[in-house]
């Protein structure tokens, strides 16, 4: 597996208004053809085989290098046995080895199962059981995990080649090439190099899976969100055209590529304009600079730890981030002088937050190019306008939201704060496995249910409330952390603030506050109690307030809090671990 070693420039070129990119776009897919995502790869590698598509410090790979190794492990995987419709697992970080191997898969017609590299035995093999597997790829270790290890616990004889107790599973193969004593992934593109029949056309539709994608568990065990070749190469379309991606965009980004948000709007948004992707297997400020300069990359895909980790860093002055056009930050809110910030600092021309969930392939609303920064910082955008890709009697938009009662169901009036909904052609066709839970998450008329609260102002716009299942009862009363959260994070000395309910003998439920400081802040909890008792009802006022350092809150790995960790952490806290959460 091997590509060109380059250190990959672009040429410098005055960047067109966004209207222009748009235009440009426009002009190329003039009307949507529905198609695998293999066909896509292979229509833009005729077109610019010699174009970078994964740049790393180490290895430049062309479309024509992706087309050619996703073909042979394609064949080696056939050789192996996998075939349309079966589901293989990749437990793969942000390695270049990820493009091949997931085209390779698609190419099959069989569905990827792009696995999160932080799961642990347990989670493992929860995933590999649920989603019944054909095959695993994965790596031999990565940041401390040894994933062999976790293998021999949940697969005991798997070095033998027997895979019970998992009795869909046919092989596992590692990543790595210099293991003798098992099938590598120079092993499968081997076979596959030695196998001269054609790959005949492949089978499936564009309707039909191209991966199921275990959602972040913020809040308990993940489910395999099911979603189409189609799904994914609109979002990943909807999103360049949005955002006018210029011709041969190169996007930078640490966030994982088993993840939507990464996959979508980072891999494949890419692959329209012929751009590439510049991967990073974990975030660090410095790296991210370098990165920048080395391969003069034009876009930033953050979270909001992230662009802040940016502007605190010392040596932001030191590199050439002249490339830079635009930063896409989401996934939190964050305020007005963080984006002021990123524009000052980063020498930006757009900043762009957006929202979206793996169960509508990725983001369904942006800010504008020309948004003013307190709308920015206020709300999550407006259902975008995605091209030939969107709903033609909606003015080409790529999904449509409205707000229901979370409790009944009901539909909110316009304007009313409710659990949001949306559907268009990215959504979901539910959840692998799990007839119940795609039965709750799916309503009639094409609707999916988001879990999050929110509101449509009357300019399109939507605000984020809260999480419906963040909800908690105090006292009888209803209460949402998002309206506590933005008054604590509205002061200058809090930097993050997290509100969780925790069960009380007497109130039913208590909300305890979790806050992060900025550097050399000195509030202490009476002030915390002191303002929101000034500012909320009674019953919405914290009982309890702790403090900790950014480093320690429990995230996903892609930034996510894990509230129902906050929660854990605060039973501990007040010594009240036995009692289970109220609701949950």
């Amino acid at each position: 597996m091997h590509g060109t070693v380059s250190a990959a420039k672009s040429s410098a070129q005055p960047l067109a208004p966004y209207q222009q990119r748009r235009a440009a776009l426009a002009a190329r897919y003039p009307r949507w053809i529905s198609k695998t995502l293999d066909a896509h790869l292979v229509d833009v590698g005729a077109a610019y085989p010699d174009r970078p598509y994964v740049l790393t410090d180490q290895v430049t790979l062309s479309y024509a290098d992706v087309v050619r190794q996703s073909d042979q492990i394609a064949k080696g995987l056939r050789a192996l046995g996998v075939g349309p419709g079966d589901r293989v697992a990749l437990v793969v970080a942000n390695v270049p080895e990820f493009v091949p191997l997931v085209f390779a898969i698609w190419r099959l017609g069989a569905t990827a199962i792009p696995v999160n590299y932080l799961f642990k035995a347990k989670e493992l093999a929860y995933v590999i059981g649920q989603s019944q597997c054909r095959a695993v790829i994965t790596m031999c270790s990565f940041r401390g995990l040894d994933y062999l290890a976790a293998l021999d616990e949940i697969v005991p004889d798997w070095r033998k080649g027997n895979f019970a107790p998992f009795p869909n599973l046919s092989f596992i193969a590692v990543l790595e090439g210099d293991r003798s004593d098992l099938l590598t992934l120079d092993g499968i593109v081997g076979r596959g190099a030695a196998d001269a029949t054609p790959l005949p056309p492949n089978p499936v539709k564009a309707t039909d899976p191209a991966v199921i994608m275990y959602t972040s568990g913020t809040t308990g065990l993940p489910k395999g969100v099911i979603q189409s070749h189609d799904n994914l190469a609109r979002s990943g379309f909807g999103g360049a055209y949005y955002l006018a991606f210029e011709d041969g965009r190169r996007i930078l980004s640490a966030l994982p590529l088993y993840h939507a948000f990464a996959l979508v709007q980072g891999l494949l948004a890419a692959l329209f304009v012929g751009g590439a992707v510049v991967p990073q297997l974990t975030f660090d400020a410095t790296q991210t600079f370098a990165g920048i300069q080395r391969h003069r990359a034009s876009y930033l895909m953050l979270v909001p730890t992230m662009g802040v980790a940016l502007l605190e860093h010392p040596d932001i002055d030191k590199y050439d981030l002249s490339s830079l056009i635009a930063v896409l930050m989401a996934a939190a809110p964050s305020p007005v002088w963080t984006w002021q910030s990123m524009k000052d600092r980063l020498g930006l021309k757009e900043v762009f937050t957006g929202y979206g969930m793996t169960e509508v392939s990725s983001a369904t609303t942006f800010t504008a190019p020309d948004d003013p920064l307190e709308r920015v910082a206020t709300t999550v955008g407006r259902p975008f306008e995605a091209g030939a890709a969107g709903i033609e009697n909606l003015g080409g938009l790529i999904a449509e939201y409205k707000t229901i009662d979370p409790l009944t169901g009901a539909d909110q009036p316009p304007g009313a704060e409710g659990e949001l909904c949306a559907r268009g052609p990215v959504t979901t066709a539910g959840y692998y496995a799990k007839p119940k839970e795609t039965s709750e998450l799916l309503l009639p008329e094409g609707w999916v249910r988001s879990g999050d609260l929110g509101r449509i102002r009357p300019d399109g716009y939507i605000e984020l409330t809260g999480r419906s299942k963040e909800l908690y009862k105090s006292g009888g009363e209803l209460v949402s952390p998002k309206e506590i959260e933005e008054l604590l994070t509205g002061q200058d000395a809090v930097a993050q603030a997290y509100v969780v309910g925790v069960p009380d003998d007497r109130w039913g439920e208590i909300g305890c506050a979790w806050i992060v400081r900025t550097p050399n802040a000195s509030m202490d909890e009476e002030q915390v109690i002191a303002l929101t008792k000034d500012r909320l009802a009674r019953f919405k006022v914290p009982k309890h307030v702790f403090f900790l350092e950014a480093s320690e809150l429990p995230t996903t790995a892609t930034g996510k809090v894990q509230k129902f960790q906050l929660i854990e952490m605060a039973k501990r806290r007040l010594g009240t671990s036995d009692k289970p959460s109220a609701g949950r």
